[in-house]
Parts: structure tokens; C-alpha cells; sequence
């Protein structure tokens, strides 16, 4: 073991040196000052909700392993503050260079404002939910190249997205649910199977305790989120908020009747509670009844944990899903639900306005939402399966499966203790 710090300590903080240094220098050369463009002078408030969601939320949410909650929430942190700096530049210099018409002819200028970081701490959120599948596999370097990698190639969905099918620049973003899940999903597939029965890969009291404080202030945000880069913020808060609601009472409800003892389940309510905000993030900005925002709540909280119970005792073991925190479930397929229930409600939308009288204009609109879905579950899955095999090469470092889920891997413990 001592070896083994030793080579993390001669890799991680030079390649952390060395992608700091990087940020700098474009940052120097790219941003010349910071603009205040596209920013409301009330903005900041709603751009704190969405990073404590990043970093206060998902951080805890990820706390599921007994012996796994320094890592947790250390390299989530890690992570996101690499990765915002890594985002911001991506989405200034390299996807959203913005072009300007003046005197002297085109000329190309990246605005550095709290909007553009905004987009980036909301793009963080794939990198956060794909390190939910592989936790405690991956190590600090490989998570490193890995948000890197996956922020490059969901810039680039979303530029294809946004400029071949023209959707909206804040529904790309919202795809993040989506990429984030199936790109974890493929990543950590191609990593070692761990020894069926580790004890280190189970919870205890204390990480769940962690963990539903994590999905709590999620919980208490995601309106927040889906909101902040929509134009009908009020209708997106209302919405996010009725469908949030309803899918925490049907979690509960749902959870009593699938246990054999019928009691309450903290992975299902840890899980379910939260699928009415991804499911209802396409359109929480263009429904106009609550109720409707209702029902997908509860379908996002029943597709949750009829999911998990499906997945983890049919598919996972033939499909060979390796997934530590249930991003499939809690993420994954209340997205999929989501992105359907769009192009439903985008038919019956179109169909009342027009009274089907323009069904070539309709057949465009749904071509461009299932579009933009298979397109983004595609890149995911694909470019989630050459990044994994790009991880597991030997100039990477990667654990073995003995070492998985061990936070005495990587951290300095003064004073061990059980359960943690």
C-alpha cells in the first residue's frame, strides 16, 4: 500500500498543477474582463441555489458507503471546482464563441459573466451523477480525466443539439440528467466486477442518515434548477415544486407496499423523491396545469422504484450494470420518462392550437425533441464506453478490485472508527 500512495501522490497533484495551470493561462489570454451581459441583478441568489445543489447536495447525496464518505464528498468537491473552470472555458471558447457584427467587419468575443458560469455549474451536474456509478472504482486521477472528458463531449451533444436541431439553448442544458446517468453507466461497465459480498460496498445508518441529507436539500433547491435558464421561471418553480411533492408522497406510499414487511425503505425514498423534479425538467417551463405537472411526478416516483427493483434483479446481472449509487434509477429513467412525456405533451399542445390542420410543422417539432433524446443517450453511451476503456489503461492507475470502496486508500485517518 505504501507503493501505491506514493504513486498517487507523484500523479495527482502535478496533473492537478498542470490542468490549474492551463485555466489560468487561457483564462488570462480569453477573458480580458468580467461582463455582467445576460445576468439580471437578482441573478445570484438563484445561481447559489444551483451550487449548493452541486456541491452541498449531491455532495451528501453521495455519501452511500459505509466506508466511502470522505471520498464522497472530498473528490465530488474536487471535481466540480476543476470542472466548472474546464466548463466555462469549453463553453466560451470552443462551443459558444459569440460573434459580433460592428464597424469593422466579425469579430469573435467570449463574455466571462455569471450567466456563463451559471451553465457551467448546471453542465457540472452530468460529471456529478456519472461519478455516482462508478464511486469508489475510480480513482482521483481517472475521476479527473474523466469529467474532463465527459464535460468536451456534452458541449459538443449540445452543440449539435442546438445548432443541427435547433433546440433551445437552456433545454440542451437540461439534458444533463440524461447524459450524465447513461455516459456513469457505460464508463463503469467497463471496470472491474468487485467480489460479490464485499462488505465495504454495503451502507450503514449513519452514510443513509448522510445521504437523505443530501437528497433533502436537493429536494429543497431543484426548483432552483430547473428554473434558473428557463424563461418562465414562475411556472417552472410551481411546476417543479407540485411535481416534486407528489412523487415524495408516492415514494412513501410505493415503499410500504413493495417491502415484505411494509415498512419504509430509505432506498427508496433516498431515490424516489427527486424523480418528479427530473422527470418534469423538459417542460416544467411550458405546462400550464398543475396537475399535469402532478401525474408526472407520481410516474417518475413509480418508474424509480418499480425500476430499481426490476434492474437490480433482472437486468444488472445480464446487462452487467454496475451502478454504485442507483443513478440509473433516481436519474436515468425518470429522464427517459421525461423526455417522452415532452414530445406526448408537445402533440397534444401543437394538435389543440392548430386543430392538426399543420401535421408536416408537428411531425418537424417531434423529429427534433426524439432527435435531440437519441442523439444525446447515443453520445452518451458510446463515448461512456471509450472513456472507460481509456480508464482502465496502466498509465492511469487503476485500484484493484480489493481496493474498491475504501476511503483509507486515498485519506489520512487519525483515528479509525466503524461504520465509516
Amino acid at each position: 500500500m505504501p507503493a501505491r500512495y506514493l504513486s498517487f501522490r507523484c500523479s495527482v497533484p502535478w496533473l492537478i498543477l498542470l490542468l490549474e495551470t492551463l485555466f489560468l493561462i487561457c483564462s488570462f489570454f480569453s477573458f480580458p474582463d468580467v461582463r455582467n451581459v445576460y445576468s439580471p441583478s437578482d441573478f445570484y441568489p438563484e445561481f447559489q441555489d444551483v451550487n449548493h445543489v452541486v456541491i452541498f447536495g449531491f455532495g451528501f447525496f453521495l455519501i452511500v458507503l459505509r466506508r466511502y464518505g470522505f471520498s464522497s464528498t472530498g473528490f465530488n468537491f474536487l471535481l466540480i471546482v476543476l470542472g466548472v473552470q474546464c466548463s466555462v472555458l469549453v463553453e466560451d471558447l470552443l462551443v459558444y464563441l459569440r460573434v459580433e457584427e460592428n464597424e469593422v467587419g466579425m469579430r469573435r468575443t467570449a463574455d466571462c459573466s455569471l450567466w456563463s458560469l451559471a451553465k457551467a455549474v448546471v453542465s457540472m451536474t452530468a460529471v456529478v451523477i456519472s461519478t455516482g456509478a462508478v464511486l469508489g472504482k475510480a480513482n482521483p486521477v481517472q475521476l479527473i480525466v474523466m469529467t474532463l472528458v465527459e464535460l468536451i463531449v456534452f458541449y459538443a451533444s449540445r452543440w449539435i443539439n442546438k445548432t443541427l436541431l435547433e433546440v433551445p439553448d437552456h433545454l440542451t442544458l437540461l439534458h444533463v440528467h440524461l447524459f450524465g446517468a447513461y455516459f456513469g453507466l457505460a464508463v463503469t461497465s467497463r471496470f472491474p466486477e468487485p467480489p460479490p459480498g464485499l462488505d465495504k460496498s454495503r451502507s450503514s445508518p449513519k452514510s443513509d442518515l448522510f445521504s437523505m441529507l443530501g437528497t433533502v436539500f436537493l429536494w429543497v433547491f431543484w426548483p432552483s434548477f430547473n428554473s434558473i435558464l428557463a424563461d418562465s421561471k414562475n411556472e417552472a418553480v410551481l411546476n417543479t415544486y407540485f411535481a416534486l411533492a407528489v412523487s415524495a408522497v408516492a415514494a412513501f406510499m410505493l415503499s410500504a407496499l413493495t417491502s415484505k414487511d411494509g415498512k419504509f425503505r430509505m432506498t427508496h425514498i433516498h431515490s424516489a423523491v427527486l424523480a418528479g423534479g427530473v422527470t418534469i425538467s423538459y417542460t416544467a417551463h411550458s405546462i400550464q396545469h398543475p396537475w399535469i405537472a402532478m401525474i408526472l411526478g407520481l410516474l417518475g416516483s413509480v418508474i424509480t422504484i418499480l425500476g430499481s427493483h426490476c434492474l437490480q434483479r433482472c437486468f444488472n446481472l445480464a446487462l452487467k450494470l454496475q451502478d454504485t449509487s442507483g443513478v440509473h434509477f433516481t436519474f436515468g429513467l425518470p429522464a427517459v420518462l421525461g423526455a417522452v412525456a415532452a414530445v406526448v405533451l408537445r402533440v397534444i399542445e401543437e394538435g389543440i392550437e392548430e386543430q392538426w390542420n399543420n401535421l408536416s410543422s408537428l411531425g418537424y417539432l417531434i423529429f427534433v425533441d426524439v432527435g435531440a433524446f437519441c442523439q444525446t443517450i447515443s453520445t452518451a453511451l458510446i463515448t461512456g464506453l471509450i472513456t472507460g476503456l481509456i480508464l482502465n489503461i496502466k498509465l492511469l492507475k487503476a485500484v484493484h478490485v480489493s481496493k474498491y470502496f475504501d476511503d483509507q486508500f486515498y485519506w489520512e485517518f487519525p483515528h479509525l472508527s466503524a461504520g465509516f
